[in-house]
């Protein structure tokens, strides 16, 4: 059974029943996100009370680049982010490194004229793009391969950034040689991948790994964790749950949320858990709604 996507248009539209469906589909798993980092209940509503409501005041912006999924889970997490600092609290790692999402930034030089820098920064959104569609594209194709032990070390390598030495020892290969050749047999065919999408080679020579002279840093990592191109669809969560997983996707998974660590997966996961109905999220549900009715109808009015 697929994700449950909104209908954007119908969302940009503020139509009443679709949002109403965007609290009932994603409240839990927002709600379990947020658990797992502010303890203080009320804070937790007013959380996500900020991120309903800022979604619904965005949704004119919402980028295509990115699921609907992503762009609520990143108001969640800039609101939660934002809370942690007024409680002058530590974040947990990594929280501040995940908050600007850019993947792939312009470097503007003295002699970088207007018409330069626009194109760059045109080159730069189809830089993005492209990467995070290639990357998508070859963990499905992995997955349908059933190469599981391959996208964990690519995983490990990309964005748990894993040393040569550790990878092998944990994943069971020969030595670090076995690592280094599953990694430079997934670079080329993401090369490959990303000479499909762009044949006129617009993008490809900017894409770089910092090496001070191209215009664009390209970093595998941040967009792996941005764009969440690893993360299951919450069908095989739930199949996770009920223990209904063949033993490849089982061995990812618990490799995802344990090692990894996603936050995103852990919420769904949590979210999915709940064997009774979570006597905190109906009546939250009913104030999140409260507060976003009169502004959904305030919007839509003539």
């Amino acid at each position: 059974m697929p994700d449950w996507v909104p209908d954007i248009a119908r969302l940009q539209a503020f139509d009443d029943g679709e949002w109403e469906e965007v609290e009932r589909q994603f409240c839990g798993r927002l709600l379990a996100y947020v658990s797992r980092r502010v303890r203080d209940r009320e804070a937790r509503e007013d959380i996500l009370q900020e991120t309903l409501l800022g979604a619904v005041r965005g949704i004119a912006r919402f980028d295509a680049l990115y699921t609907f999924e992503q762009y609520l889970f990143g108001i969640c997490h800039n609101r939660t982010i934002d809370h942690l600092r007024r409680q002058k609290a530590q974040t947990l790692p990594g929280d501040d490194d995940e908050e600007t999402p850019p993947v792939v930034e312009v470097l503007a030089t003295d002699e970088a004229t207007p018409s330069r820098i626009a194109r760059g920064r045109d080159l730069g959104r189809r830089a993005q793009e492209i990467l995070g569609h290639v990357l998508k594209a070859w963990v499905q194709e992995t997955w349908q391969q059933g190469e599981f032990n391959r996208l964990m070390v690519i995983e490990a390598l990309f964005s748990g950034g894993w040393r040569n030495k550790d990878t092998w020892r944990r994943f069971g290969l020969r030595d670090e040689t076995a690592v280094a050749g599953i990694k430079f047999r997934a670079l080329k065919r993401l090369r490959t991948l990303v000479q499909e999408q762009d044949p006129r080679g617009d993008v490809l020579p900017y894409l770089a790994a910092g090496d001070g002279e191209a215009e664009f840093d390209f970093d595998v990592s941040q967009t792996w964790r941005h764009q969440r191109v690893s993360c299951a669809a919450r069908y095989w969560l739930g199949r996770m749950v009920v223990g209904s997983l063949p033993e490849g996707p089982q061995a990812f998974l618990s490799f995802h949320l344990e090692e990894m660590d996603c936050p995103w997966c852990r919420a769904n996961l949590e979210d999915l858990r709940r064997i009774e109905e979570d006597p905190e999220l109906e009546p939250l549900l009913e104030r999140v709604r409260a507060s976003t009715l009169s502004y959904l109808r305030s919007r839509s009015l003539p």
